[in-house]
């Protein structure tokens, strides 16, 4: 195990509102909205953004250790995660609460409106990640959505150690203080954000982007449809365009998948910018699925949009260093 995903493991309700949102908002009473939107599709799927990123890695040859908290509920969800590839012996089972439910609302711009009740979730905060630390030496910790006082836990006790760490705030941005903020992300190794979360980090705490470019080794900052940028403080600048699709189905964990993709490669030793590449076409394939785990990866079909989007040297590069998906026991 080389990996460590920490963040939140959920069930996931995706539901499909065959119109705009933004259609039903009045701006003059917003202070009073009551809206119901009458959705015409319901799926329940596995997910949560430690679960995504880890089966995600699984999917390209790895076998990171995830680490949450789930309910009582969680056996065949661990079952179908082991079955992967999935290290979730450093999952935390509650034996009071459910495993963390996430509702979200899609229209037909793939604009979102979701609910999460953090259920299990609350105990990851007694979750001790110096064991994990001190008896497997991950390479990488990537420390995503969390409650947030599991997400500072861990980033203190990953600066004690000599790992790797990606801080991917995301959702928890709205709940965080500024000083939680900042303390979270000092000192980070790469700091994950999409375009709002990273307004919304630089309004909340007052720092601009060179202060937190001062901060951290790199900023990844994932742009939708317009890819991926990557800066650090030296100046330098990467840019990776998307992948191009015209089969969008649900943006649910797609920022997962980049990071899923964009990580694995770098564990294979290839540069940001090809690692950038690998994580947009990650990002697609869940783009493309109808849940955030619901998608697998064909080695040859992904060599080839791959070559089909970036240049057949860049496939030849991942073809070169991927390594052969751990031999596990499908159930």
């Amino acid at each position: 195990m080389s990996v460590a995903v920490t963040g939140s493991i959920a069930v996931d309700h995706l539901m499909r509102f065959p119109g705009r949102f933004a259609e039903q908002l009045v701006p003059e009473v917003l202070d009073k909205v009551s809206l119901s939107f009458l959705a015409d599709e319901l799926k329940v799927r596995d997910g949560g953004v430690a679960a995504n990123i880890a089966f995600g890695m699984a999917q390209l040859g790895l076998r990171p250790a995830l680490v949450g908290a789930v309910g009582h509920d969680f056996a065949g969800y661990r079952d179908r995660l082991e079955a992967y590839g999935v290290d979730c012996a450093w999952v935390h089972t509650s034996q009071a609460r459910h495993t963390a439910r996430f509702v979200c609302t899609t229209d037909v711009d793939m604009c979102q409106i979701a609910t999460f009740y953090a259920g299990a979730m609350a105990e990851s905060v007694d979750i001790d990640l110096t064991r994990l630390l001190a008896t497997t030496a991950p390479a990488l910790v990537i420390i995503g959505a969390d409650t947030p006082a599991a997400m500072l836990r861990h980033a203190r006790a990953c600066r004690r150690y000599p790992v790797t760490v990606a801080a991917d705030p995301s959702q928890q941005l709205a709940r965080m203080s500024a000083m939680e903020i900042v303390e979270f992300v000092d000192g980070a190794d790469y700091l994950l954000a999409n375009e709002y979360e990273q307004a919304l980090l630089e309004s909340k705490t007052g720092l601009r982007t060179a202060d937190v470019l001062d901060r951290v080794g790199y900023l990844v900052t994932t742009l939708g449809a317009n890819g991926v940028r990557i800066r650090r403080g030296d100046g330098s600048d990467v840019h990776v365009p998307a992948v191009p699709t015209s089969a969008a189905l649900d943006p649910t964990g797609v920022g997962d998948g980049f990071r899923a993709g964009f990580f694995s490669a770098l564990r294979w030793g290839l540069s940001l910018t090809d690692a950038a590449r690998v994580g947009c076409l990650l990002a697609v394939e869940v783009l493309e699925a109808p849940g955030p785990q619901e998608y697998a990866v064909g080695r040859r079909a992904f060599h080839t949009r791959l070559a089909d989007a970036y240049g057949g040297d860049v496939a030849g590069r991942v073809a070169e260093v991927w390594p052969a998906r751990p031999s596990v026991a499908h159930r």
